[in-house]
């Protein structure tokens, strides 16, 4: 019984029927859309897509647990008008609709609403999608004011919730607006574009069709004609596609065509090269395809000095544009499962690519699920972890408080998991069914209690503790607060190592291991967990060590070169960047890798996980450049969620001048800086330019400040401002 209760508590909290409804949220009370129980479509849609991988012809599920939506779900709408009128209906599911309790025949599709005040109430079921309903007539339509239960009897109510944000934020492009009764929900897919390859070899019964880069889609046979079998082989890499059996990815059709004509494959697949193979009595004339992406607009720009770093972050965008689908996927060929930890760089690469909020939330969603929670996200500890942060970056980021509003019960339910699987000393070390992921990385320890694990719990606690606050829950904020406070003691109790200026990996059985690693300490800069003192010291003991073992994904390179940036050494990680990310271009990568080792040679780049094609050689996380560059070059990040207060600290890191752009809630930051001149016009907010210089800087209309050997200026919004100074 007690647990019912709290359940009930739970769905009463939500308060908000998650819709996505139209961009023109001026007149949303007379414009419909179609709505269903929050989180559900998210759900059934990351099922349908994360379902979708195949290895070799054959279905590679996930291997983690997949909720399901509520298949029977009751909508009501209260209305009053002074007239009578004819409402249009959509149902997705069998239907029973009533009138003040009134049941109407069959299945209408459209209805008489009498004039006074009335109930209109639709139940739905739907075993295959998600129960959905879109209403419309002058003055009644289907929107948030809606309520609707799952039938536990606990209705949600939309009404009286508002976000701090333009309620666009919650909006994604014209694809995901759900505003025609034919514009039915389950029906969805990305949309396409035709695009043509760079060469096709023909020879005998083959042709090795090149597309010139990375790409993904719906391969395309043109003047395709005559009986048997068409063998095609899908290669990121052109020895890939050659390689008939060890390629990843392959489709076998059969045709029979007496006329010549067009046939498109039904599953997308990720390539740069086809080996289209087929047999003699079948002619082929071309081969194209389908471009399938994801509509979300690229307001972020980097440009520099320095061409090779242009490239990268160009191809860093190409590489975030591939992997983002319906939601954050790690890799376009595999995985394409939603990961916690891979769409977590994601979200903070997006800040400074799109800014697409929805694509956060839809990923965030999608990743929590349903209770009861019976296992980490994904099954790895740390991805759990990654949750959190998640929602505590996208509030910084995008100030909006309704998400939280609506997942704070998820997110208590979730830290309650990870709380009850502490040991006696309130430490998380790995049970039974958890991986503790952390990174690829041969011979790292993932035993007893990692120091790296208890770093994130720490931080996951912070973030309960403040979306307690937001929600004026203060015996949660305490509690959360507490747990943190002591879990950070405990980190410098049991890990830190004065005579190896750092951190620890691991204590097992009670004790200290004497090993060093990357991941604790490089986090803990900027998360601010160190002093000043223990910051300088695990640059030069850890991150500027190379006895400490190095980092070859690009997953953990971000935030290695993050710690740095946070340090002050912009100019040691451009060349990081060039040496690392410009490595993968000299080898021709039009997209970037899940790993890159400058080692190896030839096609051993190509191999992973014991497949000599396993890499991904388009993965979400190696586009960490946007990131970096944005943030610490650029220099823009908010300090007050949704940039109501923001800094910008360019640092040229040796380059001679850049320029960009950052996104923010409405509108753009957009900076220049050489190194005797910086311009600054930012859409909203109150700023602060801070800058180091020679000379005392001089801005025309603006004050200037020192503080703490910075020199600072006051940038107000809409306003253009040109600093003169002296770069160090």
């Amino acid at each position: 019984m007690k647990s019912t209760i709290s359940f009930k508590k739970f769905l009463t909290a939500i308060a908000v029927l998650w819709i996505m409804f139209s961009a023109d949220v001026a007149i949303a009370q007379s414009k419909a859309t179609w709505i269903w129980y929050p989180g559900d479509y998210e759900i059934w849609l990351s099922n349908k897509m994360q379902n979708r991988r195949t290895e070799r012809g054959s279905f590679l599920p996930p291997f983690w647990k997949l909720d399901s939506h509520y298949v029977l779900i009751d909508f009501h709408k209260d209305f009053e008008i002074s007239a009578s009128e004819t409402a249009e209906v959509a149902v997705e599911g069998q239907y029973n609709l009533k009138i003040d309790g009134k049941a109407i025949a069959g299945y209408p599709k459209s209805i008489t609403l009498p004039a006074g005040k009335h109930r209109l109430s639709v139940k739905v079921y739907n075993q295959a999608s998600v129960p959905a309903v879109f209403v419309k007539s002058a003055h009644v339509v289907t929107d948030t004011s809606w309520r609707v239960t799952f039938e536990d009897k606990e209705w949600i109510d939309a009404s009286g919730k508002t976000s701090d944000i333009s309620a666009t934020q919650y909006l994604s492009a014209d694809a995901w607006n759900f505003n025609e009764a034919t514009a039915l929900p389950s029906a969805f897919r990305l949309p396409t574009v035709a695009q043509s390859a760079v060469s096709q070899d023909k020879k005998g019964n083959s042709i090795l069709v090149d597309f010139g880069k990375e790409t993904f889609g719906y391969i395309k046979l043109q003047g395709v004609k005559g009986k048997g079998r068409v063998r095609l082989y899908y290669g990121e890499s052109k020895e890939e596609a050659l390689d008939t059996l060890g390629g990843e990815l392959l489709d076998r059709i059969d045709v029979d065509q007496h006329q010549s004509g067009d046939v498109i494959l039904d599953g997308s697949r990720a390539f740069r090269y086809v080996n289209v193979q087929f047999d003699e009595q079948v002619s082929i004339n071309e081969v194209s395809m389908l471009y399938e992406y994801s509509p979300v607009t690229q307001r972020g720009s980097f440009i520099c000095s320095d061409e090779q770093i242009n490239k990268i972050w160009q191809v860093s965008a190409y590489t975030m544009q591939l992997n983002t689908r319906e939601f954050f996927i790690d890799g376009i060929k595999r995985d394409r499962w939603v990961w916690s930890g891979d769409a977590y760089q994601s979200y903070l690469m997006n800040y400074y690519l799109y800014f697409d909020s929805p694509t956060v939330t839809r990923t965030l969603m999608a990743l929590r699920g349903k209770d009861p929670v019976t296992s980490h996200i994904n099954t790895i500890m740390d991805y759990t972890f990654y949750w959190f942060m998640g929602i505590y970056d996208y509030y910084q980021y995008t100030g909006d408080k309704t998400f939280i509003q609506q997942f704070y019960p998820r997110m208590q339910s979730l830290m309650n998991y990870c709380l009850s699987r502490r040991n006696k000393d309130g430490m998380m070390e790995g049970l039974t069914g958890d991986w503790v992921f952390i990174d690829w990385a041969d011979g790292l320890s993932k035993k007893g209690e990692v120091s790296f694990e208890q770093l994130l719990l720490a931080r996951s606690l912070e973030t309960m503790a403040l979306c307690a606050n937001l929600m004026r829950d203060a015996k949660g904020a305490t509690q959360y607060n507490l747990l943190a406070k002591d879990l950070k003691a405990k980190l410098f109790t049991y890990y830190w190592n004065p005579q190896k200026h750092a951190l620890v990996h691991s204590r097992v059985k009670g004790k200290a291991t004497e090993n060093v690693t990357r991941y604790a300490n490089m986090f803990s800069i900027f998360f601010n967990y160190f002093t000043e003192a223990q910051k300088q010291d695990v640059k030069k003991y850890v991150l500027l060590n190379n006895d400490v073992p190095k980092i070859t994904t690009p997953y953990m390179r971000f935030y290695e070169l993050e710690a740095l940036c946070a340090m002050g050494e912009q100019s040691y990680v451009l060349q990081q960047m060039k040496d690392y990310w410009g490595g993968m271009l000299n080898l021709g990568a039009t997209s970037f890798w899940e790993e890159y080792n400058p080692d190896k040679k030839g096609a051993e780049h190509y191999a992973m996980y014991g497949r000599p094609f396993g890499k991904s050689l388009c993965h979400a996380w190696g586009a960490s450049p946007i990131y970096l560059l944005g943030k610490y070059y650029l220099g823009v990040k908010p300090t007050a969620p949704g940039y109501q207060r923001y800094v910008i600290e360019p640092k040229l890191g040796g380059l001679q001048w850049m320029e960009g752009a950052v996104p923010i809630p409405n509108g753009d930051i957009k900076v220049y800086c050489s190194t005797k001149q910086i311009k600054v016009n930012a859409a909203e907010g109150d700023g602060t330019l801070r800058i180091k210089s020679k000379t005392l800087p001089v801005c025309e209309g603006a004050s200037i400040k020192l503080v703490a050997g910075y020199y600072e200026i006051a940038i107000q919004k809409g306003k253009a401002y040109t600093v003169a100074y002296s770069a160090l």
